[in-house]
């Protein structure tokens, strides 16, 4: 589902990331962990084409996203990867729905297609009932599955979380654990996250382990 290869990043003079290779199979959860400074978050960024590497290459689906032009990546991103944020970046004047909607909006889907997919989703991830309110009326917990929601709309490839639990209460973060096991399991859905949560990174298939730029352990 995802290639990395011989991926190098750095920032001016420091080196952050120092050829890292990496393959996800489809349907995996994988958990990136590791101390702060180690290049998780740079590497899901450069997995998720928000960032591109100094040099080495991104497949997604077999598509190397270094090919794509900015536009045809913007459109490519949209379509093929979800994002899962440790704060879930809602827009505050849009209800919850709307917020679902959004990247089908950016895709060209039509305002009747898109409610539709989206209030399934709600629905799926028990939110009947919330789908006109806005974040300000939300829990953390329920702001966080309305993100997750958004993360699906387009029915991508991967999603990829950055500390998805990390602004959560305990009884939402094995919420949002078991949310992501139902979703592979229904859905087939591959999870690529970066996590400091030992209880989310024991879920998943694999663990890999970063330090220094490096992957130590896989």
């Amino acid at each position: 589902m995802i290639r990395v290869n011989s991926i190098i990043k750095s920032f001016g003079e420091v080196s952050v990331l120092k050829g890292i290779d990496l393959t996800v199979e489809p349907g995996e959860i994988v958990s990136i962990v590791g101390p702060s400074g180690a290049g998780k978050t740079t590497l899901l960024q450069i997995m998720g084409t928000l960032s591109r590497p100094d040099s080495g290459q991104v497949w997604v689906r077999e598509t190397e996203t270094s090919r794509l032009d900015d536009r045809r990546l913007a459109a490519f991103r949209n379509r093929e990867i979800g994002f899962v944020f440790q704060f879930h970046h809602l827009l505050p004047e849009f209800t919850a729905l709307e917020n679902v909607c959004i990247p089908a909006f950016i895709g060209g889907v039509s305002r009747k297609v898109a409610e539709g997919r989206a209030t399934e989703l709600l629905e799926y991830l028990k939110l009947t009932g919330r789908g006109n309110h806005k974040p300000s009326e939300l829990s953390g917990g329920e702001k966080q599955r309305v993100a997750v929601a958004r993360a699906l709309m387009n029915r991508p490839a991967v999603i990829l979380a950055d500390e998805p639990s990390g602004n959560l209460d305990s009884a939402s973060q094995r919420d949002l654990h078991q949310l992501f096991l139902n979703l592979r399991k229904v859905m087939n859905q591959t999870f690529v996250i970066v996590t400091h949560d030992t209880e989310l990174a024991k879920l998943s298939d694999r663990i890999i382990t970063m330090r220094d730029g490096v992957i130590t352990a896989d």
